[in-house]
């Protein structure tokens, strides 16, 4: 049992929350960062324990091209505001992990610009990919170098050098002897050397007990990634897509269908694979957006904070805030807010209050943090599963329909159950539970004897430098989610309509077709099996082309697969993997990132 087994994260982009210019001039220093500590109050009464900011350090512009590991962004202030920031988190009970940008560098890093001025001759040459003394760029450099996503901005450095190596451990260390911070999301996580991620476990392990390390991995076999000789966590994409399109189409099927593969990645132990469950993030469109019936964020919410894994909530989202991305930009999800402008949420907002009171349960019933899944009721728009932990359940139930439900659920001990989110109480007997579910809503079924003993005025211990384990503040009664159904769709059409979900992709047929192009090269309906519109695709001229941005939906994913099967054979499962992805942004930042 660590910290961040039940941890309720709240994610921060900084740059943009606190509205600092979008181009660094590293001239004078903007103490911005001071700005947060009227939040550190809202976080924690809106249910939160932990906190996921970033990125922190000296940049550019957007923060990803790092210039210095060790100094804050001057628009954000310096190194003082930011040891002070974890500090008045921790003696708020909330730990802190900070955005690890090691795949690459900006420009401006010291040992690129050391290349630069000394060419052949620079003692970081090896510090990058494949730095190239004959080839040139758009920048007029006189050499070129591997990048990330297409970006030369973005310069790749080499995972495998022993003095990189021996940097970032540094930086660290760093961090934690100067910050005191508790872990590090790793940007890019899945383009990360596998062996560089070993060193990145043992350094964690060195620097502070339970010191966390989550990677942000996008489509795969997350099991890759987290075990015990790499990362802790992986952000969940896969569940991420489910909650919207499945309560788009009403299809719940989708989601439970996402939760039992995520389920057996662990070997259906919730304790081997704690997933980063999200419903946006600084990368993709406010749920509130996403959602075609916005009803539906009581029960999105409800299934991030009690399917198996670690709950975040990105800044603002709590509120219900709008974001999209716009012309290819992500200014508007990542906006300028003042704490001032929310008062009272907690209290006012029925999102705010919803999200608030799942965040006391998460934290305090044990059974969500630790216990085993079982689906229980399924149907398109009804969905119920049990968690069990050493002989006692709490039941989750959601309805994604208008209408009332009714829901019933065997094999449940007997006893008396609370919805933790209503206040209703029912009796279980013969190891029946039968409710009715409000239209768009759900519900958390917890042991009165369990619910009854929690402390609702528990206040959080400050954290000391030393593990400690502690109680939390409960916020006010939030209402039903029946009710927040009724708030957040009431009175008038959404400020902006959400773009439909698009339709599945074909799942790839058992048997592969014969025919192939006229030229006789195969397509790739040949190659992989896939529906009739893949025939006028060639895998062949696909690969020699690159150019991603033009490409449509179906000719990305040719591409990816392509990409995989230079890797080693594409099984049925992957490509079941990249048909399930129809977002374009995603595939052109997926496709790129394959060496």
């Amino acid at each position: 049992m660590a910290w961040y087994d039940e941890a309720v994260f709240y994610h921060i982009y900084p740059l943009g929350l606190l509205g600092a210019e979008k181009q660094n001039s590293y001239g004078e220093v903007n103490h911005r960062l001071r700005e947060l500590d009227p939040w550190i109050t809202h976080i924690k009464e809106a249910g939160f324990n932990a906190i996921y900011i970033g990125p922190l350090f000296e940049s550019v512009g957007h923060g990803y091209e790092t210039t210095d590991y060790k100094k804050l962004d001057s628009r954000l202030g310096d190194n003082k505001d930011l040891k002070n920031f974890v500090a008045k988190c921790h003696k708020n009970g909330i730990r802190v992990i900070f955005d690890g940008v090691f795949n690459h560098t900006g420009r401006d890093f010291f040992a690129f610009q050391d290349i630069k001025a000394n060419r052949e001759n620079s003692r970081y040459r090896d510090w990058y990919c494949n730095v190239n003394f004959w080839g040139n760029n758009e920048y007029n450099d006189g050499f070129s170098y591997d990048n990330w996503g297409g970006y030369n901005l973005l310069v790749k450095l080499n995972q495998r050098n022993g003095e990189v190596r021996d940097y970032i451990a540094d930086v660290i260390r760093f961090w934690v002897s100067e910050f005191d911070v508790d872990g590090i999301r790793l940007d890019a996580a899945d383009v990360l050397d596998f062996d560089f991620m070993k060193m990145l476990r043992w350094v964690a392990s060195e620097v502070k007990p339970d010191f966390w390390l989550m990677g942000e991995v996008i489509h795969g076999e997350y099991s890759r990634w987290v075990n015990e000789g790499t990362l802790h966590s992986v952000t969940n994409y896969h569940l991420h897509k489910a909650l919207y399109s499945g309560h788009n189409e009403h299809n719940y099927f989708e989601i439970a269908h996402t939760v039992k593969r995520l389920y057996g990645m662990a070997g259906n132990d919730p304790n081997r694979l704690k997933l980063y469950n999200f419903s946006d993030n600084h990368d993709v469109e406010r749920i509130y957006t996403k959602l075609n019936n916005k009803a539906h964020y009581a029960p999105v919410h409800i299934l991030t904070y009690t399917l198996p894994g670690i709950p975040s909530m990105y800044y603002g989202s709590e509120f219900g805030i709008e974001g999209r991305k716009e012309r290819g930009s992500d200014d508007s999800l990542r906006p300028a807010l003042n704490i001032a402008d929310f008062k009272d949420s907690v209290k006012n907002n029925p999102m705010t209050a919803l999200i608030a009171k799942l965040g006391f349960i998460k934290q305090n019933v044990q059974i969500l943090n630790y216990g085993d899944y079982r689906e229980a009721v399924l149907t398109n728009r009804q969905y119920a599963y049990v968690r069990n932990l050493d002989g006692q359940s709490v039941v989750v139930t959601l309805n994604n329909d208008d209408n009332d439900a009714d829901i019933n659920v065997n094999g449940i001990p007997d006893g008396e159950y609370v919805g933790a989110i209503t206040g209703a109480r029912i009796n279980v007997g013969y190891g029946h539970l039968g409710c009715r579910v409000a239209g768009n809503s759900g519900e958390v079924w917890i042991p009165a004897h369990i619910w009854d003993n929690l402390d609702p005025k528990a206040k959080r211990k400050a954290i000391p430098k030393t593990k400690a384990k502690a109680p939390v503040s409960a916020p006010k009664e939030a209402p039903a989610p029946a009710k927040v159904a009724e708030a957040v769709a009431e009175g008038s059409e959404p400020k902006a309509s959400a773009p439909k979900a698009s339709e599945p992709a074909p799942a790839p047929k058992q048997e592969k077709q014969e025919k192939t192009a006229a030229s006789g090269k195969p397509t790739a309906a040949d190659k992989y099996g896939l529906d009739s519109k893949y025939a006028q695709i060639i895998p062949e001229e696909i690969s020699s082309r690159g150019d991603y941005d033009a490409m449509s939906i179906e000719e990305l994913q040719v591409a990816i697969l392509e990409k995989m099967a230079k890797n080693g054979p594409v099984n049925d499962q992957m490509i079941r993997t990249v048909m399930d992805n129809v977002y374009p942004d995603s595939l052109k930042n997926w496709v790129k990132s394959f060496r």
